[in-house]
């Protein structure tokens, strides 16, 4: 039986708002301003905060079933709202100098992010400068702070992933997010130019994936911090493609009932290929859940426990992500093919339910032939491929 879950009930009462302005959201290529106002009036973005900041702390099953509720009326806020959660979760495994700069005077902060270690650093006293045009920053928008990446040069000669953390004042928004799925996301590239990032605001990725970061065991009775940041920051990838999935399940269903073909009159609803479709693609999508609840739950108890995972453990978790995603877009374009021609007119949500569908499985975390290769070596026993992050 699951835990009751007080956000989640909090979350239904401003749903449907939301979803009223998920037309909004495409036509203005980011959440609009209300849906965040929404969601921070009931604590959301508090979701993965510490407590010590008045964060909420839930567990991640709970924090996924609301990520997956909301994609379900807009999945352009969801995916946006749910990495500004999880990057709270991210900052805490950062230095408690960075987190009260972060939370102190402004405790509803957040932070979006452009992780691909694409900045550009060079080493000064006390820290870098940071220059960089860093793309894909979900929800920035709505975010006074932001998490970039970078390579830095070790003592041993090699390169670390490093992470930055940077206030909005050094940084400008592009406004170049014209995308086809996900339009509502903001995913805007952010530009730096020499700003100076000091070291307090520095996490090498590996330390934060091994429990070695400066912030680790900050918070000794916390259920959610004694865990490797990946797995929190990349669940709702996967949770809004399940959302996605399970809307359009309704949505066909509901639009399919009583239509009839143009030229026949016969009862579509009825016929054996939609109800065929419909059964599979049920199916299909309750298997997704199954799998990543699954995951959910496991990556909760390893945290509550305090255990920290191994690396098939953490390959799984990956890997059951990438494949839940590719099941719920198989099972939305199943239905989608067999819509009709008004699926496509752009006031049918069903066009943007399979657009953002497929816009989940084109991210790194969630690309199946990769998540096949990390798997597959994993279980033959193999060393990972670097290059297969």
């Amino acid at each position: 039986m699951k835990k009751p879950n007080p956000l989640l009930e909090d979350l239904k009462a401003v749903l449907p708002a939301i979803a009223a302005n998920a037309f909004q959201a495409e036509k203005d290529r980011s959440a609009p301003a209300e849906n965040i106002a929404l969601l921070k009036s009931i604590g959301m973005h508090r979701a993965l905060q510490p407590r010590k900041y008045g964060g909420l702390e839930i567990s991640l099953p709970q924090f996924a079933d609301c990520i997956a509720v909301l994609a379900a009326s807009c999945a352009s806020t969801a995916w946006a709202m749910s990495l500004l959660c999880t990057h709270s979760h991210q900052l805490a495994m950062f230095s408690s100098t960075l987190q009260d700069e972060v939370w102190r005077d402004d405790p509803d902060a957040t932070a979006s992010s452009s992780i691909a270690p694409f900045g550009r650093t060079e080493e000064v006293e006390g820290g870098v400068t940071f220059s960089g045009e860093m793309g894909w920053s979900s929800g920035c928008d709505h975010a006074e702070w932001a998490i970039m990446g970078f390579r830095r040069k070790n003592a041993e000669g090699t390169q670390d992933y490093c992470f930055a953390v940077l206030p909005r004042s050094d940084y400008e928004i592009r406004d170049d997010w014209y995308a086809v799925g996900m339009r509502g996301s903001g995913s805007k590239t952010l530009i730096v130019k020499d700003a100076f990032v000091p070291e307090h605001r520095i996490q090498k990725a590996k330390d934060m994936m091994e429990g070695k970061s400066v912030g680790f065991g900050l918070y000794p009775d916390s259920k959610i911090f004694f865990a490797p940041y990946r797995p929190y920051f990349a669940s709702g990838f996967s949770t809004v493609s399940l959302g996605v999935a399970e809307r359009m399940l309704e949505v066909f269903r509901e639009k399919t009932k009583n239509r009839v073909r143009a030229y026949t009159g016969a009862a579509v609803g009825a016929a054996t290929p939609a109800l065929m479709r419909l059964a599979e693609s049920t199916h299909q999508v309750a298997a997704a859940r199954a799998l990543l609840e699954k995951s959910w739950n496991e990556i909760a108890y390893y945290s509550e426990q305090h255990q920290y995972p191994d690396r098939e453990a953490l390959a799984f978790w990956r890997t059951n992500q990438g494949y839940a995603t590719k099941m719920c877009i198989q099972a939305v374009d199943r239905l989608m093919e067999a819509a009709g021609g008004g699926a496509w007119f752009e006031t049918n949500e069903l066009q943007r339910l399979f657009r953002d569908s497929h816009l989940t499985g084109a991210h790194a975390y969630t690309d199946y032939d990769v998540c096949a290769q990390i798997l597959g070596r994993e279980l033959m026993g193999l060393e990972p491929d670097p290059s297969m992050v």
